[in-house]
Order: structure tokens, then sequence, then C-alpha cells
């Protein structure tokens, strides 16, 4: 056989072997080894509980362990920053809250990441709308007499959250803004800190999750005036929400999801979210999540990603026209 056509018929054969293995790793064959979901929070917090759920039955359906790495820090900066610099292969993942895809790029001018470049978006995970609740002092039972009662006292009110730039903080300004009211952002260090604090007395009002609240709600320590999601909540079916209460299109609504270095390939994206999803779907996981107080989502990559997109146009006029500014 002329040597010239061996050479060309062997490098015809070893492409198509490379092509072959390539397509298998991109896909067929992934994962392979351990996944890791990069969490960029301590341990403990619903941001940590909801991966290890999902880590569980992941790691069921591939055969393979689904490690959950906490790495905290920089408001969640450090985890993030990690997994933006990961290698594109699938086996690097990170579950990011919504302030961490839409929020901190607007409060932090030297981010080491580009949150619009970096990441590809995989799937949502969770919602968990916010409740505004007050201490038992507050002269109001609904967000009516609030609201009005902040006008007739302006400046008078004030609200706590977890620490500047946070959701409680932007919803609390989103109030102000909506409702033409004047209420004092008094910021903490950690949401324990600031809840505690209204219920002593010491802050009149805030916007926290219901699962955090909840406890305090049942027990008669904490009045619910308002749900700042689109929906009423089945833990609280008498409280309306603040678009029912005079509002349309309030909507504070913190989410979990999940997303990856931005050049893993189209292929394992796709095999990930229709994982996760199938995961969020399982009955056993969506009573998980609902005991934590959360709504199982389970979305397309077009449709996070448009949430990404549309809540990053939100969040940033509102930062503007607060006046907030952004940490150096």
């Amino acid at each position: 056989m002329n040597t010239s056509l061996v050479i060309r018929m062997s490098a015809a054969i070893l492409a198509g072997a490379l092509s072959t293995s390539a397509a298998c790793a991109a896909g067929g064959k992934y994962p392979e080894r351990p996944v890791t979901i990069v969490v960029p929070f301590g341990a403990g917090g619903i941001a940590d509980a909801l991966p290890r759920i999902v880590g569980q039955e992941l790691g069921d359906k591939w055969g393979v362990p689904v490690i959950i790495e906490n790495k905290v820090g920089a408001s969640g900066n450090i985890g993030m920053d990690y997994v933006a610099r990961a290698k594109p292969d699938g086996y690097t993942l990170a579950l990011a809250p919504a302030g961490n895809l839409t929020v901190n790029p607007l409060l932090y001018t030297k981010l080491p990441f580009d949150t619009a470049k970096d990441f590809a978006p995989v799937t949502m995970l969770a919602t968990s709308p916010n409740v505004l609740v007050v201490n038992e002092r507050v002269p109001a039972s609904t967000f009516k007499e609030l609201v009005d009662y902040a006008r007739q006292h302006p400046d008078k009110l004030n609200y706590s959250s977890p620490g500047p730039g946070s959701g409680a903080h932007l919803a609390g300004e989103l109030l102000n803004q909506s409702a033409g009211i004047v209420v004092r952002h008094i910021p903490y260090n950690a949401m324990a800190a600031a809840v505690n604090d209204v219920v002593a007395g010491n802050v009149d009002m805030m916007f926290a999750g219901v699962s955090t609240v909840l406890p305090q709600i049942q027990a008669g320590k904490l009045r619910a005036l308002a749900v700042a999601g689109p929906a009423r909540l089945p833990q609280l079916p008498d409280v309306p929400t603040v678009a029912e209460s005079g509002y349309p299109g309030f909507d504070v609504t913190s989410w979990y999801g999940i997303v990856a270095p931005a050049e893993v390939p189209a292929e394992i994206l796709d095999r990930l979210q229709a994982d996760i999803a199938a995961a969020v779907g399982m009955e056993a996981v969506r009573q998980k999540f609902t005991g934590l107080g959360v709504e199982p989502a389970g979305s397309s990559r077009a449709d996070f990603a448009r949430t990404i997109q549309d809540e990053s146009r939100k969040w940033a006029a509102i930062v503007k026209k607060a006046g907030i500014q952004p940490i150096q």
C-alpha cells in the first residue's frame, strides 16, 4: 500500500477517534467522576441545604458523588470567583443566590469576574418570596395602614437588613420608591441579628424570607403585613401581596440557581439542566424544599438567563434611584 495513503488513513482514523472521544466526554459519558457544587456561603442556611438535597438525587442517578463545597467570604464573591475560573468541563458548578448574579455587580466596583460573561446559567432551583413584617409596637395592622402612618410621620420608621445591598435592603428601598415614603435603613451583619432586633422592638420592620420569620409570626412576635411576591403563600393564606394592597408589579422574590463556567459545552449544560430539573420535580425533593419555605423551580436554561437579565436591569434602576454607593 502507498505509504502516503497509509499515513492519511491513519490520520483520519485518529481524528475520528479523537472526535468520538470528545463527543463522549461532552455528552454521552458525562459525568465520569465526582461533580462539585460550590456554595459561596457557610453551611446551615438555605443556600447550603438546596444543593445538598438535589445533589443526593443526582449522585444516585449518575452513580458518582456530588460534593458540596462551601467557599465563604466577600458576600459570596470568593466562591463565585472560584467557579468562574474553574475548568469548563462541567465538574465544577456554583449555587448562586439571586444577589450574587444581579446585585453584587452593582455594588462592587472591582469584582474579579463578570457575572454576565463568566457564567452559563443552568437552571433555577427554587424561589423564596419575602414577607414584610413589623414588630408589635408598630401602629399598623395592614399594609395600607403602614404606608399611611409612614406618610404622616416621615422618617420615623426604620427597617433592618443583614447588610447594605442585601435583598432585604433593596426591598426596603423599593418600598420607599413605590409608596413615596421614607423609611430609614438600619444595616446589620447577619440576618439573625436583623430579625432579632425587629422582634425586640429596636427596629420597626423588615423584609425577610418566609422560612426565616414564620416561627416568630406564628408565635405572635411579628406581624406579617404583606407578601412581596406574585401570589399569597400557603403558609400565610390570609396575608395579601403588596400588589393586592395597591402596588401592582411589586415583587421581591429571592431565588437560587445553578450556574457553570461560561465555556462548558452545550451538551453538558443541557444534560445538567435536564437532570437537575428532573430532581427538583421529584415529590420527595419538592416536599423537602417546601419544608424549607421555598418553592421548587427547575427552569430551562433560556428562562433562567432571561430572569437574570431582567432582575439585573430592575435592581440597577432601584440602586441608582436610591443613590446606593458601590463598595470599592
